[in-house]
């Protein structure tokens, strides 16, 4: 099929997120391959976030390809109640990567639903019904973790969930806890137990955490920041559910990213990386106390496809492939790359205000003057960052132009002549950015 054909069909008969269909300008795209992408009319693009930060293992790995004509030969779907040979596989080698006693998975098919049911599990767990969440924080788009995102796109699904309390990042958008990591994180737990007074602790079941946040900033926490805010949970019998739906499976370098803390969570959500969305898959991890629990009281929670043979038989191979190829490894190692990168593209150009990265998740901010005021204003855009999003389009590099900012999630296969590449096209879109900083 064409590029214009497919596009015309596509808005013909189908609807497209977060946006007024009409509106959208979608990408055509006919194959993939590593860290590349081609339209039907043979542009190759470099996907430099990975899709929607999810194919860690880069496109059409040919071992993936066989993993799924294997499968697929095999056990295909049986109901939620039967045991698999990849239900068993999958559940231990899950138990062998997570840290501690999360050695229990609970398994869905998407991030938001990892995080419908950590909160359930929470609140049956506890008995509580209050669940804490943090603004500048995303948890998907189902109803209950629409409630808990700290996100605009919240606001035209309210109201929803009742129950969610949000509280300040500990770094919040315009406003500052401290000017060290040390200063943030103890400011902001001290506002957090006050939060947690006005709201009874006997009340709050859990609070969830981005262990790095990631659509709204690619936020590492503040040194010690994880480990002070386990030990305040704890002093109230609140659970801690890290949301890993984008920081798991070695998007930071390491398998997860509250080890970057040295923390066990009580709960984890995991998707995307669990199978480098190949096919769709998500689980809850929970540690020990919290599986003894639901050993005698009943799980409240399912769906026509949990555990999903041909899905668990994939995911397999995707964690697979992950570990052999030491890719986590290669986040970590290709982390200074980046940070060099974007130490560079901040002092040669005025437009940049600040790089971040930890292991190969990334983000770049704009400012359109010495004060530091954003390129785009919170929650929306401007012609600065529209040029920018063209400039990258037609140059062959697909990212996520978001606000005054954009995004650094290559797959980690990428290589460093590869990212290297890449920030040379970041380099050249930024000249376009320049002109119109107010200097």
């Amino acid at each position: 099929m064409e590029s214009q054909e497919m596009i015309d069909l596509c808005k013909k008969h189908t609807l497209y997120t977060w946006a007024a269909s009409g509106n959208v300008d979608p990408l055509p795209v006919a194959r993939a391959e590593g860290i590349h992408f081609w339209t039907p009319d043979g542009k190759r693009y470099i996907d430099f976030n990975s899709q929607l930060m999810s194919v860690q293992i880069g496109h059409n790995h040919p071992r993936m390809v066989e993993a799924i004509k294997k499968a697929a030969e095999g056990l295909i779907y049986v109901f939620p109640a039967t045991a698999t040979e990849a239900r068993a596989k999958l559940g231990a080698k899950l138990a062998e990567l997570c840290p501690g006693d999360l050695n229990t998975f609970f398994f869905t098919l998407s991030g938001a639903e990892s995080n419908e049911n950590a909160i359930k599990a929470a609140k049956l767990y506890t008995g509580r019904s209050k669940i804490l969440a943090r603004h500048r924080s995303y948890h998907g788009a189902t109803n209950a973790c629409m409630q808990l995102s700290g996100d605009p796109r919240r606001w035209a699904n309210e109201p929803g969930m009742p129950g969610v309390v949000h509280v300040m990042h500990p770094d919040p958008y315009n406003y500052s806890f401290g000017q060290t990591e040390a200063e943030k994180t103890e400011a902001n737990l001290r506002y957090l137990d006050e939060v947690i007074m006005y709201e009874g602790p006997q009340n709050i079941a859990a609070m969830i955490i981005e262990s790095v946040t990631g659509t709204n900033g690619i936020l590492p926490p503040p040194a010690g920041y994880l480990k002070g805010l386990r030990e305040l949970l704890d002093k109230h019998g609140i659970l801690l559910i890290c949301d890993e739906v984008m920081a798991g499976f070695g998007r930071t370098g390491k398998m997860f990213g509250f080890e970057h803390g040295d923390i066990v969570p009580d709960l984890v959500s995991m998707a995307k990386g669990l199978t480098s969305s190949y096919v769709p898959l998500g689980c809850v991890g929970m540690r020990d106390k919290i599986a003894a629990h639901f050993q005698d009281n009943v799980f409240w929670g399912g769906l026509t496809y949990n555990s999903h043979a041909f899905c668990l038989s994939v995911a397999l191979a995707a964690v697979e492939v992950l570990q052999e190829e030491n890719l986590v490894e290669n986040a970590a190692r290709l982390q200074p790359v980046m940070r060099e990168e974007m130490d560079r593209l901040q002092a040669k150009h005025p437009s940049v205000k600040e790089g971040r990265c930890i292991g190969l998740f990334g983000m770049v901010d704009l400012q359109k003057n010495a004060a530091g005021e954003p390129m785009a204003p919170y929650n929306g855009s401007s012609e600065a960052m529209k040029a920018l999003n063209s400039f990258f389009r037609e140059e062959g590099l697909f990212t996520f132009v978001r606000w005054g900012s954009f995004m650094c999630n290559p797959p980690l296969c990428i290589t460093e002549e590869q990212l290297r590449e890449s920030f040379a096209i970041i380099d050249r879109g930024l000249d376009v950015v320049d002109r119109y900083y107010e200097g």
